[in-house]
């Protein structure tokens, strides 16, 4: 009997979620119209946050996000190379360089010593990445950023939940990015915002997603200006209705994470030939992703022939990610090379991501976890 997929993410929508969306169906807007400003408001509350500037999808934030810190030709952001391809792709969207910095080898965030060998007079904004749901280092990362007057803007896409140091992503960078993508922690079908502590980048971030339109009304109610491009990014009523409902139930969702998570931990902690995820004593990861990695040289297998054969068995495992330095549009453009980012690349080569999202049953857990102990069993056998 053929057992039924698993996939590594997936949605959650109920019949709240429908009816929310309904409602908005038979009212009068369909976009920009009073649900998005209900959600961004939601959004500050649950992040403690003064501002949240909602958009189309977690690149079109990160894209306003770089626009409205100014990030032009000639300026470098340091980031990571552990990240999707939108992280560093947005800075040069706007005319940057994006420029690498290493990862920490236990919680596979931005290393904030490598970070500080890479400033330079040309560096702008540090961008660190809250890998797989655990936050970022920002007590080193803002010392950092304040020392040298540079931004400190967070890609928080994977990182919805997640506290550090007792207080929610959001309130440590200047501006901090967020997804809503089907396979995160709440779901707008695509969708993100920008969090921001300051003022002055509010208006920048809403011009920036209505095509760059400064209206003017005193020149008549017609009347607008562009004075710089932006983009059409905004989110819908609709998306905003469903976010709105998808938040209430935030913390259940990133409770139920965690329990799997725990799982996951209970299950390899014998296997030495698994290694779970790491969690900071002054974290609490909202667990995005779950990321096993393996001795593969002990094991005996390659990473390859366990994915291969965990997707034969209905499991669907994935990897996140390939280095971006290791993409040929990086190495092309920037000139990076393998080897230039060597923490990053040994994680590369052992990792892979299990299913984990909050309706995934204890039951499908333990099948997860037993076809994957047999892999390793038989090889180390």
């Amino acid at each position: 009997m053929t057992m039924p997929f698993i996939p590594y993410g997936q949605h959650r929508i109920d019949e709240e979620d429908i009816e929310a969306v309904v409602r908005v169906l038979r009212g009068e807007w369909l976009t920009q119209g009073p649900a998005i400003a209900e959600f961004e408001s939601a959004l500050s509350t649950i992040c403690e946050v003064p501002h949240a500037v909602a958009v189309s999808s977690g690149t079109a934030a990160l894209h306003c996000a770089f626009a409205a810190a100014g990030i032009i030709q000639g300026d470098e952001v340091i980031t990571t190379p552990l990240t999707f391809s939108a992280t560093a792709a947005a800075v040069a969207y706007c005319g940057g360089t994006p420029v690498f910095a290493d990862i920490d080898a236990r919680t596979y965030c931005l290393d904030s010593r490598e970070v500080e060998k890479k400033i330079t007079a040309r560096t702008k904004a540090i961008v660190p990445v809250d890998f797989a749901g655990h936050p970022a280092d920002y007590s080193a990362l803002r010392a950092i950023a304040d020392k040298y007057g540079l931004l400190l803007i967070a890609d928080s896409c994977h990182a919805l939940g997640a506290k550090y140091q007792g207080r929610p992503v959001g309130t440590y960078a200047d501006m901090t990015i967020l997804s809503f993508h089907p396979v995160k922690h709440i779901a707008t079908g695509e969708g993100g915002a920008v969090l921001t502590l300051h003022d002055r980048f509010v208006e920048p971030l809403r011009v920036f997603r209505h095509h760059g339109i400064v209206k003017m009304p005193e020149q008549g109610g017609w009347y607008y200006e562009i004075e710089r491009l932006g983009n059409n990014y905004r989110l819908t009523d609709i998306q905003a209705a469903l976010g709105l409902s998808q938040l209430k139930k935030l913390d259940r969702f990133v409770e139920r994470r965690r329990e799997i998570a725990a799982l996951y931990n209970r299950a390899f902690a014998p296997h030495e030939v698994v290694t779970t995820p790491y969690e900071a004593s002054d974290v609490r990861s909202s667990y995005h992703l779950y990321l096993a990695t393996l001795d593969v040289e002990r094991i005996g297998k390659s990473r390859r022939e366990i994915f291969d054969a965990l997707r034969e068995q209905g499991i669907g495992v994935q990897v996140h990610y390939t280095p971006l330095h290791l993409q040929p549009y990086y190495a092309k453009t920037y000139g990076y090379k393998p080897g230039d980012f060597p923490r990053a690349e040994a994680y590369y080569e052992r990792a892979i991501t299990l299913p984990l999202f909050p309706h995934l049953q204890d039951a499908d857990v333990h099948r997860v976890t037993n076809v994957l102990l047999n892999q390793v069993s038989y090889a180390t056998a």
